[in-house]
């Protein structure tokens, strides 16, 4: 009787603490590989997207995201890979229909 009472403490304190002890690692997305930076000024086009290198990089209201395809999974660009500068969307004579 005492080993069982022994066991079933002794188990019950090791699963507790064994649990404890798990981390968590984020969504998991360790193929990620960061794209090069984006150059100093960046002067978008009416779809507000930029392509380099085979990279494509999205505006999207204050942040940046980039992405290998164009409606692909979007990922966060880190602040040290943005433009100093980012100049508005222009007509450049593209056809709006």
């Amino acid at each position: 009787m005492k080993n069982s009472l022994r066991m079933g403490i002794a188990s019950l304190f090791m699963t507790t603490t064994l649990t404890a002890c798990i981390v968590p690692t984020g969504h998991g997305d360790y193929d990620v590989i960061l794209p090069p930076p984006l150059p100093v000024v960046i002067d978008l086009g009416p779809d507000r997207y930029y392509q380099r290198d085979g990279y494509y990089y999205f505006y999207e209201g204050d942040r940046w995201q980039y992405s290998r395809d164009r409606n692909g999974y979007r990922y966060d660009l880190p602040r040290s890979h943005w433009p100093h500068e980012t100049r508005p969307g222009r007509d450049h004579g593209y056809d709006r229909r």
